[in-house]
């Protein structure tokens, strides 16, 4: 049991990469929260306590951060990925996507972080890890302007915690993946003018010629927040295919 006596939130834990990752760290022995916007997606997660929550209301923060107290993970899973170039994207567009995809995840950790210093002082290790992407400052890819963008800013935040805190137990790491199978994909595949070009697009950018299967990207989540990874922070650890070869 890899994560054995060990507590750990995840949001946007519902579907895709969030729901696998509650699954594994439960299966690995862990106290696993899970939570999401929808609570009817959190249906048949067995052995694991959730609630609905959504991470760009402060107060529901808040009350979140009381309620688990003292964590030995944290995995803010939640974002969103909007479409277009610069030239496409309204302020509105800009404003909502960095809400959700930087600041809410900022105020979780910031309201976290100090119970889990105090696990990290009795157990010697915390970890957080956030949801980043290829897409954001380690590549460029078209039509992901604001999410590219807010991708680069969680990489930027996800180093600040790491150096600010690491002498307090505390490590802190970024999930890079590349194109994944989940059903946030799927829909953007399906809202296209072309879905079936749509699809094949995807996939021609992954030189492994597939995408990945959620069961692709769990086991470095498990490792990530599991003590198997202790003397590693500060990286934006990518899961990418191949993307960056």
């Amino acid at each position: 049991m890899r994560l054995a006596g060990k507590t750990i939130l995840i949001t946007a834990a519902g579907q895709g990469i969030g729901r696998a990752s509650a699954i594994a760290c439960a299966a690995e022995g862990a106290r696993v929260f899970a939570t999401d916007l929808n609570a009817d997606l959190l249906a048949g997660l067995k052995g694991i306590e959730t609630w609905p929550f959504d991470v760009t209301d402060a107060e529901a923060v808040a009350r979140t951060a009381s309620r688990v107290g003292r964590l030995d993970g944290l995995f803010n899973c939640a974002g969103f990925v909007p479409h277009g170039t610069i030239l496409d994207v309204t302020d509105a567009d800009w404003e909502f996507s960095f809400n959700l995809n930087v600041t809410s995840m900022m105020r979780l950790t910031r309201a976290c972080l100090p119970a889990m210093i105090e696990r990290a002082a009795e157990t010697g290790t915390a970890s957080i890890l956030n949801m980043a992407s290829v897409a954001s400052s380690v590549k460029g890819f078209p039509n992901r302007a604001a999410y590219g963008a807010t991708k680069a800013a969680v990489i930027g935040l996800t180093k600040g915690i790491a150096a600010d805190f690491v002498r307090q137990g505390i490590r802190a790491n970024a999930l890079c993946p590349a194109t994944v199978d989940t059903p946030s994909l799927r829909g953007r595949i399906a809202a296209a003018a072309d879905p079936v070009q749509a699809e094949k697009d995807f996939i021609a950018r992954q030189p492994m010629g597939r995408l990945a299967a959620v069961e692709d990207i769990v086991p470095m989540v498990v490792y990530l927040l599991s003590d198997e990874s202790r003397f590693v922070s500060g990286q934006a650890v990518l899961v990418d295919g191949g993307v960056t070869i």
